[in-house]
């Protein structure tokens, strides 16, 4: 039997406005970045994209080197596009980026309007798309001129291959220069997607302000710190765990003693609110509204759900952040 949509979908899942944009996102996204690749189980990865989209989750975040191996996660979710999801496909926001190592020779990483525009093609191929809702500069280039790289975005929303345009990994003042050049071009930037939790908070430093006065929202990566803000480490690094694979984002050194302290306080205090920590550290990104999104990766069905279930106790007393800042100061 064919994939048929849930009905309710829609019915508890919360939208938010990319800053002064026509675009909403759902409060939680689904990122492709981990687990959806060559080397992983399709029929697992299928799962998890139909359970989201049942579940309000429309967007769903992507890159050109996402695998393993590269290109191989946009591989899959073209698959899944064509055997479930292709009816729904105007429902969907679905995104893909440029900017990291893709092909060999000078033309296949950073910011020229050459690998930008060749990657964008590549990619809509890979998942059989002729456009992408959401394109981004994956990280700044340090040698090609801004202006370049913002004019080839501007040229890949003129050619219909994207909607909207948004940039990640940029710093506050590179933000600030793209937006303006991006709407001088009459392409202006909607998203920014940068790294943010309760342990990485560098975004509040400047960034966050410039996105309100741009007009920019922000979808916000790693937001469970790679997985330390979970019950996952609370007894330290088991052999199934993600730190003590062959990960280069986590690794057994990040999970000190102290860490693992501090997220067991945090636990806690979880467990007071009736929540898993994850959860808690899912509604703690979103709160007061400065994020549009939290994106998050998943290995299973049920992370899945747990995420989404953060959104129904997602609000803070003043007492509960001094101590989660307590916690972590």
């Amino acid at each position: 039997m064919s994939y048929q949509a849930n009905n309710e979908r829609y019915e508890s899942m919360t939208y938010n406005r990319s800053g002064k944009s026509g675009l909403k996102l759902p409060a939680i996204s689904l990122g492709l970045w981990h687990n959806f690749g060559g080397i992983d189980t399709y029929e697992n990865g299928k799962s998890m994209v139909r359970r989201a989209f049942d579940l309000g989750i429309t967007h769903f975040d992507l890159a050109n080197n996402y695998g393993p191996p590269a290109g191989s996660a946009e591989v899959s979710f073209g698959r899944m596009l064509q055997e479930d999801l292709a009816p729904y496909r105007d429902e969907m926001v679905i995104s893909t980026k440029a900017g990291y190592y893709m092909w060999p020779g000078p033309y296949g990483e950073w910011g020229s309007k050459k690998y930008l525009v060749s990657s964008l093609d590549q990619s809509l191929k890979r998942m059989g798309l002729d456009y992408v809702d959401i394109f981004y500069h994956h990280r700044p280039d340090p040698d090609t001129p801004l202006e370049e790289t913002m004019s080839a975005l501007d040229l890949i929303v003129r050619q219909g291959k994207a909607l909207y345009v948004g940039l990640s990994n940029y710093r506050p003042e590179e933000t600030r220069q793209a937006s303006k050049i991006l709407k001088e071009l009459g392409t202006p930037c909607v998203i920014h997607q940068p790294s943010y939790s309760m342990m990485n908070r560098w975004i509040e430093e400047g960034l966050q302000d410039v996105l309100d006065e741009e007009g920019i929202g922000s979808i916000v990566f790693s937001p469970l710190q790679k997985g330390i803000l979970t019950d996952r480490y609370l007894h330290g690094v088991t052999p199934d765990s993600r730190a003590a694979g062959p990960s280069v984002f986590l690794r057994p050194e990040d999970i000190t003693d102290e860490v693992i302290s501090k997220v067991s306080r945090l636990n806690d205090l979880a467990a007071e609110r009736g929540q898993k920590l994850s959860q808690m550290a899912l509604a703690w990104v979103l709160r007061g509204g400065r994020v549009t999104s939290a994106l998050i990766g998943a290995s299973k069905v049920s992370q899945i759900e747990d995420a989404v279930g953060a959104l129904n106790n997602a609000e803070f007393t003043a007492d509960e952040l001094k101590l989660i800042n307590d916690i972590l100061n």
